[in-house]
């Protein structure tokens, strides 16, 4: 357009704007195009080097001292192998393995423990900048008993623990905001101030626009009562888009011995976009608003099934993180199952549980084999 012919739309559009209203629009006009054209240039970068979302997991981390024979008490038992544990680190720790980028939000002690399990962290590349420390509370620690089946029974040892003691005032927002999927379990919502960490941190993720992942991971020991336990764990089941259970958990929040399809779509809300039931060695159950169905376990030798689930849901994430869309496609729903499916079972195959989360060659070499 000409300076005269410009000139001339101006004056047309006068009284009802100025020109030096109008240039200053235009300048405007001309600054957003160009940063959009720049934020779709750092986009297509982002993609192009394969970086993928970030997967932030709250709660506790802790040691697990596992036995070193199975099918005995804990007072039996000739020996324990420590072990680094606690379901959200454990899924972190699934997450990166697999080659996904993974954060890790919590407390722990002060002490040789809590730095060493930092260390582990960071020695799997999780993202460490969410860990903090408490010079008055050491790291937890659970004593595990394993059966002849592999299956396993806890003692654990916090009075309180130091992931207990998590402030709201002491969250990296920053590295919450930056979450793509938001992972969280139940424990943290057991006692203050951690209770009140965890809502802070869920209600930040989701403003930040994160999908929300709930593992409820019931540990019974250590709620007052089971009434509690299950009052707590619904009081935030309403938030979750994601939730994931075992057939154990479905029989305690349903009263309902019988785990079918009617017991699990009792636990159904309108938020929610995918409800995992998972039965073992039996694979596991899948519910949307549109479909459901199951997918079937791989056989293998289970040794410590410790950490399967955490495996299972960490594998599954790592699935969707980038492509939330999987979760409305029945066909590709069912394949990042099975993918779980089989991450779970070759964890099983080791005891411990981070010990025994497999790589992502591992997985795919395990799933062409099968």
């Amino acid at each position: 357009m000409t300076s005269k012919a410009s000139n001339s739309v101006l004056t047309l559009l006068d009284p009802y704007i100025n020109q030096s209203t109008l240039r200053s629009l235009f300048i405007l006009s001309i600054i957003f195009i160009h940063r959009s054209f720049e934020r779709k240039v750092d986009l297509a970068q982002m993609a192009s080097t394969g970086e993928k979302g970030l997967i932030v997991s709250f709660g506790e981390m802790l040691i697990d001292f596992v036995p070193t024979a199975s099918g005995v008490s804990l007072a039996e038992s000739p020996g324990f192998v420590k072990a680094p544990g606690g379901a959200p680190a454990n899924v972190a720790i699934a997450v990166s393995r697999l080659g996904g980028r993974a954060a890790f939000v919590g407390k722990l002690g002060d002490d040789e423990f809590g730095h060493m399990l930092a260390g582990i962290l960071r020695e799997n590349g999780v993202e460490d900048k969410g860990i903090n420390f408490d010079k008055g509370a050491r790291t937890a620690l659970a004593f595990v008993t394993l059966r002849a089946d592999g299956d396993r029974e806890f003692m654990f040892y916090r009075n309180p623990s130091a992931d207990m003691l998590l402030r709201p005032d002491e969250l990296n927002l920053e590295l919450i905001r930056s979450a793509k999927v938001f992972h969280y379990g139940s424990i943290s919502l057991i006692t203050e101030p951690c209770r009140s960490a965890h809502l802070k941190a869920m209600e930040v993720a989701k403003e930040a626009g994160a999908l929300l992942s709930y593992d409820p991971n019931l540990r019974e020991p250590l709620w007052p009562s089971t009434e509690e336990a299950k009052t707590q764990i619904m009081s935030i089941w309403d938030k979750a888009e994601i939730i994931k259970v075992s057939d154990v958990e479905l029989e305690f929040l349903t009263g309902n011995k019988t785990i079918d399809d009617e017991s699990a779509m009792s636990l159904w809300h309108p938020n929610l976009k995918l409800l995992l039931v998972t039965l073992g060695e039996k694979g596991c159950r899948y519910y949307t608003k549109n479909f459901h169905g199951s997918v079937d376990a791989f056989d293998v030798n289970a040794v410590d099934t410790t950490g399967a689930g955490d495996s299972f849901i960490g594998a599954f994430l790592s699935q969707i993180v980038d492509d939330h869309s999987v979760l409305e496609e029945e066909e590709r729903l069912r394949k990042a199952l099975r993918f779980a499916n089989a991450v779970g079972a070759i964890t099983t195959t080791k005891r411990g549980a981070i010990p025994a989360l497999p790589t992502d060659c591992e997985a795919h070499c395990f799933l062409k084999d099968k």
